[in-house]
């Protein structure tokens, strides 16, 4: 069978539904309001779904300095996916309620930096799953055996930035790209971290861009658009952030989507920046 690597469509996952080797994870997530997401997955998921947790399962807020939503460590994240039941040859299809951006694109990143081939994103998530009058389960997730994930698995770093490695990539001419809003880069509002504004020397893509009616716009598409904005700039001098290093992965699916391969995570993100008042603030476009 093929694999997913970047996006599957309803029905071709329903259609794999049961299936020997496939594992379906719902990272909806809602950043006001602790345990809302794991209540609505408990009214209706993707049947024989398991639940995700932002904060829980793809964070750890035992690290500091970090911004919302700190990058785990390697093996703490690898001893979950064997809490799932996920085996490393397994395929893996995330949805969530927000078109991919809460946090199914973050989970999507986090198992393909760590060389997990064989995950893909649900192209419209659970909207699309329900407009299309697909099966819906509710109640507690099904539990898994235990997989034998191998301990030793680590991230490839060289893909993942800290504030320190930006500041670098920025003096060697590298782009920053930032996935929020226009009128949250720019500075004019801030709902979520206490200082406003952006990265001195970043530019501004916002997620949603990404997108043409709550599904990513074609591979074609999304490749000139990145192009435009990249100019001479290859996809490898490129690193993407946001408010805390969740959307940004949108940017990163979107650009594997269009074959642009090699950019990388600002982990922290505009929290983790900001988390050091003597790094810079820039507002305006």
């Amino acid at each position: 069978m093929n694999a997913w690597t970047t996006l599957v469509e309803p029905r071709e996952l329903l259609h794999r539904l049961g299936g020997e080797g496939l594992v379906v994870i719902d990272a909806s997530a809602d950043l006001g309001s602790p345990g809302a997401a794991q209540a609505r997955f408990l009214q209706a998921h993707v049947p024989g779904a398991l639940h995700a947790d932002l904060d829980h399962d793809l964070s750890d807020h035992r690290l500091h300095g970090q911004g919302r939503h700190p990058w785990p460590e390697a093996r703490d994240f690898v001893a979950r996916l064997a809490d799932w039941g996920i085996a490393p040859d397994d395929q893996v299809v995330v949805y969530d309620a927000a078109d991919g951006a809460l946090a199914a694109a973050r989970l999507w990143w986090m198992l393909h930096v760590l060389g997990h081939e064989r995950v893909a994103v649900l192209d419209g998530g659970w909207n699309a799953w329900q407009a299309a009058g697909l099966p819906v389960a509710s109640g507690p997730a099904r539990p898994r055996d235990r997989a034998d994930y191998p301990s030793g698995r680590a991230f490839e770093d060289s893909r993942l930035f800290d504030a320190s490695d930006v500041q670098a990539h920025l003096r060697r001419g590298g782009m920053l790209v930032d996935a929020r809003a226009a009128e949250r880069f720019r500075g004019d509002v801030e709902p979520l971290d206490r200082v406003a504004g952006h990265v001195p020397g970043a530019v501004n893509r916002p997620y949603a861009m990404n997108l043409q009616q709550g599904r990513f716009k074609p591979a074609g598409a999304l490749r000139e658009e990145f192009q435009a904005l990249m100019g001479d700039t290859a996809p490898g001098d490129v690193v993407v952030m946001c408010g805390s290093g969740v959307t940004a992965c949108h940017h990163l699916l979107a650009m594997a989507r269009a074959g642009l391969h090699g950019a990388g995570l600002f982990t922290g993100s505009w929290s983790g920046w900001i988390e050091d008042p003597s790094r810079p603030v820039a507002t305006g476009d």
